[in-house]
């Protein structure tokens, strides 16, 4: 094993871009929510990085990439970076073993933050903060480690394969969003999005640090690379287009909020298959998630699930369909270390995207409960009403309290002409 600067200059360029991709995600949720929300939710994507981010070096990436003990969990072996430094290992042969502990980091920190968007107008700040590290230590470097690091579900034992996360990032946060949104109910009726201009934008900069997030995974500037960074872009274009195709004929129009959210959907399916499939295959896996996305954010009111911001049908059911077909498409011709992709390799990824799904939900609910008879998680109605930017920060997102197209600065909706609603 040796040091090559190309790889690790690619790779501290793709732990940069995937960390471009937290202010995005604020953005991309902030403008989903009501302008009385708009801080609460920005604040609890940037404060992730602080949280998690020192319990990853702290702890966090020992348990996810240290020495493996029984197929489920790393050793203590590298706490604190301890035995972490410039020399590279097995993980990333040609790179120093701090940049990829970085870039891994970065997964870390955008997975839990992703689950904010099914409870993000609900949770006290303080259960917050207790929850996304709790989450990141039970849930996230586990399941890491269990695909990832050398454990039971990837090359340890069952060998199915994830490239840059569709089921340790995306299925984790969409079933734990699913877990979050049953256990808290909504007390009042969501309000609309506050701000699609801000939404585009957040999606733009998701899509633009994809990149980082998929061919990075590569952990090499190699062909690799090249076909995960070509297959990014094909599924996030195909489903953003399928997306809006189904949009426009089901509700007769299309919409801004449809074409981000239909981009981000191609993104989580393309991820774990990224870079093991043909680029054809990357349209194929874009159309489906198009598709059943859409589908899958209508499926709430019939099943009575509680997602602000559709973070099930998007990033569970997105994740869910891209490991699935991984284990239809992959091809050795396209990356050797993989798998070939048939009967049996798309069994094996039945069973991991089962895993992502039943695992995250059963132990985000117990951290649910601890924390909500504990710190206390929900707050109450009349906060909810108020809005968390009042009752959690007492500030408010915009200082003009002159109606907009309809809306006021809480983001109620009111009646052209009428004086905007007054706020405690």
């Amino acid at each position: 094993m040796h040091i090559n600067a190309g790889d690790t200059a690619w790779m501290l360029t793709s732990t940069a871009l995937v960390m471009f991709m937290m202010p995005g995600l604020a953005l991309f949720y902030g403008g989903l929510v009501g302008a009385k929300n708009v801080i609460m939710t920005m604040v609890q994507s940037f404060v992730a990085i602080g949280v998690v981010s020192l319990l990853w070096v702290i702890i966090g990436y020992s348990l996810a990439f240290g020495k493996d003990h029984g197929g489920v969990i790393g050793s203590l072996s590298n706490v604190l970076l301890h035995n972490v430094g410039g020399a590279p290992n097995s993980f990333a042969p040609t790179i120093p073993a701090l940049v990829y502990m970085a870039f891994q980091m970065k997964f870390a920190v955008i997975t839990p933050a992703l689950i904010a968007g099914a409870f993000c107008e609900r949770m006290r700040f303080r259960g917050y903060l207790v929850f996304i590290g709790l989450w990141s230590l039970l849930v996230y470097s586990p399941f890491a480690h269990a695909e990832w690091g050398g454990g039971f579900l990837g090359t340890g034992g069952l060998h199915a394969i994830d490239f840059a996360g569709g089921s340790v990032v995306h299925e984790l946060a969409g079933a734990a969003a699913l877990a979050t949104g049953l256990y808290l109910k909504r007390s009042h009726q969501l309000d609309r999005p506050h701000n699609v201009p801000l939404v585009l934008l957040g999606a733009g900069i998701l899509w633009f640090g994809w990149f980082g997030f998929n061919a990075g995974s590569a952990t090499s500037a190699g062909t690799v690379a090249a076909y995960a960074l070509v297959n990014t872009q094909l599924g996030a274009c195909t489903a953003m287009i399928v997306w809006m195709a189904v949009e426009w004929r089901h509700r007769g129009k299309p919409s801004g909020i449809g074409v981000a959210a239909g981009a981000v959907a191609g993104l989580a399916a393309i991820t774990p298959a990224s870079g093991y499939v043909p680029p054809w295959a990357a349209i194929i896996i874009g159309a489906a998630a198009g598709l059943l996305c859409y589908a899958a954010i209508h499926l709430k009111d019939i099943l009575r699930y509680d997602d602000s911001l559709d973070v099930v049908g998007v990033h569970m059911v997105g994740g869910a369909i891209g490991v699935v077909l991984t284990g239809v498409f992959a091809s050795l011709a396209v990356n050797a270390a993989g798998e070939a992709g048939g009967l049996t390799q798309f069994g094996r990824q039945l069973a991991l995207a089962a895993i992502a799904i039943a695992y995250p939900f059963v132990v985000t609910w117990v951290i649910l409960w601890v924390i909500d008879h504990t710190v206390g998680l929900r707050v109450t109605p009349g906060e909810e009403q108020t809005g968390l930017d009042l009752s959690e920060y007492d500030e408010v997102g915009y200082t003009s309290l002159e109606p907009v197209n309809g809306t006021d600065v809480v983001g109620n909706l009111v009646a052209a002409g009428s004086p905007p609603a007054e706020t405690d």
